[in-house]
């Protein structure tokens, strides 16, 4: 019994193969066509696992554009996605945590491994990955590079939650000569301070498991843990955790 987990996010599309243990994954970017990557994904962990699609009994979608993906024989959301795949690789997982392209979240899992409780930022892009990705264009660095410049480095305040009034702040701090390690460790700390304020709203127990493309930073990860005053557990691939519980979740209901 074989089943598939696609995960159709807004930044990147993923799929995993199940068959009790991961058999195959694999990471595309997602483009323009929500549709065309959600297909090429699922037929790239195919190769990977040496299977045809015929191999496949079930077929579970998730993310931002599983309602494209015609090919597919359930839908779930990413809050039950993502909380299934984290207690997978870390069984004692209570809080996952997952930033996103274009959203974050935090979710509280109950001992059973259910969801007791979630809150999602999905209105604007403070606390994203679109939010990094606007704050690294301006400094005219990689997020890898962020990542170094800030790991050390005193944080320089900036005030402002919403990315359009950040991107002001920060052109204002490079004007008035502020290093970039500065500014870099000021948007680190920007975005804790964020996934922080969603946490006042669910309950956040240990462990913590952190998953999404942010989470393949090792210096922000290692703020955000040190904010959060916890050891996050990391996956070798943070990104597939959503497409992961969605393979399981099929890989149950057979």
């Amino acid at each position: 019994m074989i089943t598939a987990g696609i995960d159709v996010g807004s930044t990147a599309t993923k799929a995993v193969i199940f068959d009790g243990t991961i058999r195959s994954m694999a990471i595309i970017p997602t483009g323009w066509n929500p549709k065309e990557a959600g297909r090429n994904v699922f037929l790239e962990a195919l190769n990977e696992a040496s299977l045809q699609e015929q191999d496949i009994s079930m077929i579970v979608g998730t993310g931002y554009g599983r309602v494209s993906l015609a090919f597919i024989d359930r839908k779930v959301t990413e809050i039950t996605c993502h909380a299934k795949g984290a207690r997978f690789l870390f069984p004692q997982t209570r809080t996952v945590i997952d930033i996103g392209g274009q959203d974050s979240k935090v979710i509280a899992v109950g001992e059973d491994g259910s969801v007791v409780d979630f809150i999602m930022n999905d209105k604007c892009a403070a606390g994203t990955g679109r939010f990094l990705q606007v704050m690294t264009g301006i400094l005219d660095i990689t997020l890898d590079e962020l990542g170094q410049m800030a790991s050390g480095s005193k944080p320089v305040s900036i005030n402002s939650m919403c990315t359009v009034f950040a991107e002001s702040e920060i052109i204002g701090l490079l004007a008035q000569e502020v290093t970039k390690e500065a500014i870099a460790s000021g948007i680190v700390q920007t975005i804790a301070n964020k996934m922080l304020s969603l946490t006042s709203r669910v309950p956040c127990l240990e462990e913590i498991t952190f998953s999404g493309g942010v989470a393949n930073n090792p210096e922000i990860c290692a703020v955000l843990s040190s904010a959060f005053g916890a050891k996050f557990n990391i996956a070798h691939q943070p990104q597939i955790v959503g497409a992961l519980g969605a393979a399981i979740l099929g890989y149950e209901k057979l």
